[in-house]
């Protein structure tokens, strides 16, 4: 019976948030505190203590950084040569769009900065280069997604925090870099799709001109160097720990490694190098997406403290065919992705489920996790999702939203989930 308060209380926080806007965390600290403390008798404390300090902290200390190259303008500035440097290729200009937006994503602006300047250029580019806007909007949309899934950037970051407190230290960030080439490998599959079937697409890019951006800056430059330099110091103690397990020096760097600190400490340098206004940068750090991600994972842990993970874990142990549990996950994934957030809802709510289920049935945890977010992001272009929502608000006039609309609602959202449905259960049998 508790457990059933508990799952209705994580749908109707997900519900209420949709319906009223308020953000979801909100409302899963209140039914956190309300369940924990009085219907299972847990201390305020423990109640409190459920608030993941870890993930925080990776999230505002990594967002710090990269709002730097933000704010003052190398991240967009990166983008438009991306996009010039593929102006001899304009048929390939959906997947110029996707790269544009994943290294950028992965660079560290993360999902919602690149949809946000990447958006509104993608649609006029679009006008340009005669090419069907919802191809645009897909490309951008999957390289914001895939992009940001990389190990050191924002989602690949998040990820790897929920992995850790489910018990797989070791192991998460070998488990980030599969789910950021599987999404890699998805989201070009799912562009050519939708670049190559249709007929109304072999005209894209005749006439398009491509005008060459200006020069980086001075603090451009030395803020696109620092960011090279801090990916480069994060991911190669971690390659190297994998390449030479046995290396003394190479893993006890390796254990003092943290992608937080780490982050604070290349703040502090661009602080010192004068990069951006500090008060602009602090003002950019995303206080919605910690606060639905905190607040969702305290009530994660009201959940675990009653035993509603392990009972559902166990019940989709038994319940369902082995070999069905991975594609089931992604539906799942997919589903709640539909009108919620992968980042702040859909991961932290599928993931504590992971650990046990995957003993319980012998199924890869890299398996499990990759299908959640394959899943998950599949639905992100739904209108009523972050990736889609974005796409509308980018629309120029009210007439072009209306047309968006439900070419994103009956036409990208069912492909893109019918295509991560087939992907979740070839990547099950490969993995």
């Amino acid at each position: 019976m508790l457990s059933l308060l508990i799952i209705g209380a994580i749908i109707v926080s997900i519900a209420l948030g949709y319906k009223t806007k308020i953000n979801t965390g909100f409302f899963a600290i209140v039914f956190a505190y309300l369940i924990g403390c009085f219907a299972m008798g847990m201390k305020t404390k423990e109640v409190i203590g459920g608030w993941p300090v870890s993930t925080m902290f990776v999230i505002l200390a990594v967002s710090l950084f990269y709002n730097f190259a933000l704010v003052n303008g190398t991240l967009e500035k990166t983008a438009r040569y991306l996009l010039y440097v593929c102006r001899k290729f304009p048929g390939l200009l959906p997947f110029a769009l996707y790269l544009a937006a994943a290294v950028i994503a992965a660079l560290g602006a993360g999902f919602f900065t690149v949809m946000a300047f990447m958006a509104p250029i993608t649609l006029l580019i679009c006008d340009e280069a005669k090419m069907d806007k919802l191809v645009g909007a897909i490309a951008v949309n999957c390289g914001a997604l895939s992009g940001a899934n990389f190990m050191t950037s924002g989602s690949g970051i998040i990820f790897r925090g929920l992995m850790d407190e489910g018990g797989f230290v070791e192991q998460s960030f070998g488990f980030s870099a599969t789910i950021f080439i599987a999404s890699v490998i998805f989201s070009l599959l799912l562009i050519a799709a939708f670049r190559y079937i249709p007929k109304s697409n072999r005209n894209i890019g005749k006439g398009i001109s491509f005008e060459k951006p200006d020069a980086f800056t001075p603090k451009q430059k030395q803020n696109l160097y620092l960011i090279i330099a801090m990916m480069a110091v994060v991911l190669i103690f971690p390659i190297l720990h994998l390449i030479l397990p046995n290396a003394e020096i190479i893993t006890f760097i390796n254990g003092k490694m943290d992608v937080g600190l780490v982050a604070i400490l290349f703040s502090v340098i661009a602080l010192f190098m004068d990069l951006a206004p500090q008060k602009d940068v602090i003002a950019k750090v995303p206080w919605n997406t910690i606060l639905m991600i905190c607040g969702v994972g305290m009530l994660i842990q009201v959940a675990i403290a009653a035993g509603t993970i392990d009972a559902l874990s166990a019940w989709a142990g038994s319940s369902l065919p082995v070999w069905a549990i991975p594609v089931v996950f992604s539906v799942v994934g997919a589903f709640m992705s539909f009108f919620s957030s992968t980042l702040g809802v859909v991961c932290p709510a599928l993931y504590p489920l992971v650990p046990a289920l995957a003993t319980a049935t012998g199924i890869s945890p890299m398996v499990l996790f990759a299908c959640i977010v394959i899943g998950a992001q599949s639905a992100a272009i739904s209108p009523f999702s972050s990736g889609g929502s974005l796409v509308l608000g980018s629309c120029p006039t009210e007439e072009e939203r209306n047309v968006m609309f439900p070419r994103l609602l009956f036409i990208a959202v069912p492909c893109s989930l019918l295509a991560s449905t087939v992907f979740s259960a070839v990547m099950s049998v490969i993995l």
